[in-house]
């Protein structure tokens, strides 16, 4: 099997990582891929916006299947132009992934099938959003509709920091995505991410994961696309399982079977675990990053097969097999992220901290100056280590950073506290 993957962060690496270890693989190409990824297959480029030049490279290279990482691609179509030309993809319909691409439609989609979910109201422009927020109370939860990388989330403490949230929202804040707003209730409770992979009509569990937000230790500080992850998650025991499948997920495959839209791929839902029971924050269609590179070194089975499978509607009987051992990942990252990060530093002995036991090194944000690797975006390395425990797994993942030469670099130093802490209870 000959399979393209398309992204460059670490999402992308662990996604190689995992495809390389099936036998019915051939050849794996990444566009455009980085230092990391080049170690375990052919990086090439290739303008992932052009969806015919992508199609004419699958049917020149004989792609059996393309797995499509960032969210934006599958937004804007990609999947669709490349399933017309009878190419296999793992990833969503243009359609169906609006169930990231629009929060909105999300909030619709919840409501009209009785899907747990906050409430909420929707705006295309500040004047009714701020007579709404008039009518409510603080802490509310102010976001961006469309997809601002992670960051188009305000949870406001104060209406008085709503109001600027929506102000700068509506003033391009976050780009396109500010366009139209979604303002919702507050939830308390525990966050918490699920995913299941699905085929179009079914759908199994596939991980757990937590991941760490927040900038600083603590989780103080601003927002950003995740500073670290563990897997699995244990304060979702396997009847939450079911009861998130039964209440959320299956309810989700059979309105976008409704919609003529039927969801292939993975399914993250970023679930608030309430008094109530789960409640569905919000969704995205693709891997996450960093969870991809803690829940992936975990599975047993043969993720191109799967992936394959799924995207011709044949996903297997039975649920995807996981080790029992746990994974934390760490995010290094540059100085000054996530507003303006510092480029072009050199980073040293990353082979020191590669060479330790049960370690794995991906690649985020990287590349190669002139045969030295240097930073090359905000979140720039992940070191992920794996044990039975949490609280082994992240001694031997600080262990492994203390050993990287990065000095405009930083990470956070309380990396799965909340696992570690129900561990020693």
């Amino acid at each position: 099997m000959n399979i393209l993957l398309i992204g460059s962060g670490g999402r992308e690496h662990a996604i190689a990582n995992a495809l390389v270890k099936s036998p019915r693989l051939k050849q794996l190409f990444i566009s455009p891929g980085n230092p990391g990824t080049a170690q375990v297959g052919a990086n090439v480029s290739l303008d992932s916006s052009n969806h015919d030049a992508v199609r004419q490279f699958c049917q020149d290279h004989a792609i059996d299947l393309v797995a499509i990482g960032p969210e934006q691609l599958l937004i804007d179509g990609l999947s669709d132009a490349l399933v017309k030309a009878g190419i296999a993809v793992f990833g969503p319909s243009q359609a169906a992934a609006q169930l990231e691409g629009s929060k909105g439609f999300t909030k619709d989609l919840c409501r009209d099938n009785q899907i747990p979910t906050a409430d909420y109201a929707a705006f295309d422009n500040a004047s009714d959003a701020l007579a709404y927020l008039r009518t409510k109370s603080a802490p509310i939860v102010v976001k961006a509709d469309g997809v601002a990388a992670g960051k188009g989330v305000v949870v406001a403490m104060t209406l008085e920091e709503a109001q600027q949230a929506v102000n700068a929202m509506f003033a391009g804040a976050f780009g396109t995505a500010g366009t139209q707003i979604v303002i919702e209730e507050f939830l308390s409770g525990e966050e918490a991410s699920f995913f299941a992979i699905c085929d179009g009509v079914r759908a199994h569990p596939f991980a757990t994961a937590q991941d760490h937000k927040r900038v600083g230790d603590g989780d103080t500080g601003p927002n950003t696309g995740g500073m670290g992850a563990y897997s699995p998650a244990s304060i979702i025991s396997p009847a939450l399982s079911r009861q998130v499948m039964g209440e959320i997920i299956y309810p989700t495959l059979k309105a976008m079977q409704a919609r003529g839209a039927p969801f292939s791929g993975i399914l993250y839902a970023g679930l608030m675990l309430t008094k109530e029971g789960p409640k569905l924050i919000e969704y995205n269609v693709r891997f996450g990053d960093p969870e991809a590179q803690v829940i992936l070194p975990r599975l047993e089975e043969d993720l191109a097969s799967l992936m394959f499978d799924c995207a011709r509607g044949e996903l297997p009987i039975s649920p995807p097999r996981f080790s029992r051992h746990k994974a934390l990942t760490l995010v290094m990252a540059a100085q000054n992220y996530p507003d303006k990060p510092l480029i072009g530093t050199p980073i040293h002995n990353l082979e020191w901290a590669e060479a330790l036991a049960d370690i794995i090194i991906t690649h985020a944000g990287t590349r190669l100056e002139n045969g030295q690797l240097v930073a090359a975006g905000g979140r720039v390395l992940n070191i992920t280590a794996s044990a039975p425990t949490i609280c082994e797994a992240q001694k031997k993942a600080y262990a492994a950073a203390q050993k990287i030469d990065w000095k405009e670099g930083f990470y956070r130093h309380d990396i799965g506290w909340r696992e570690v802490l129900r561990e020693k209870v």
